[in-house]
């Protein structure tokens, strides 16, 4: 009983990490997509170039955490946070240094303010859970 628990929950954690990834992309691409249509092109795929920015690193971290690995214990989701966190930062400078050195006309302004939205999807991660998980499950 316990072991089918842990499985629906793993599940349904999965889930929450592919829904906060799709959500980012979402609420980037149409906030690129307002601004381009209200300041112009530039401003426009500057916006969806913070959006990326912000989106592929969170994926690849979600990627090493959701990945199954073939120790299942706490040391080794410990090991693939580490790794998912600095592999997360690490593409996060490349892209904002291939951004700002590849690409000409820029809206600075645009592409940290779409970086940070995105960013602040995350937080709706905590909204996205079922009810259950909330709730006290020790049985009192």
């Amino acid at each position: 009983m316990e072991w089918r628990f842990y499985c629906r929950r793993h599940r349904e954690l999965n889930l929450t990490i592919v829904r906060v990834i799709v959500w980012q992309f979402l609420v980037g691409s149409v906030l690129a997509t307002g601004l381009w249509g209200v300041f112009g092109k530039v401003v426009g795929y500057s916006a969806f170039l913070g959006c990326l920015a912000a989106v592929i690193p969170n994926a690849f971290l979600a990627l090493r955490l959701v990945v199954p690995r073939r120790d299942p214990g706490a040391g080794a989701l410990v090991g693939a946070a580490w790794i998912g966190e600095i592999g997360k930062l690490a593409l996060t400078v490349l892209i904002f240094t291939l951004v700002f050195t590849l690409v000409r006309p820029l809206s600075a302004a645009a592409l940290f303010a779409a970086f940070i939205t995105t960013q602040l999807v995350t937080f709706s991660g905590l909204l996205m859970r079922d009810e259950q998980d909330t709730s006290n499950s020790n049985g009192s």
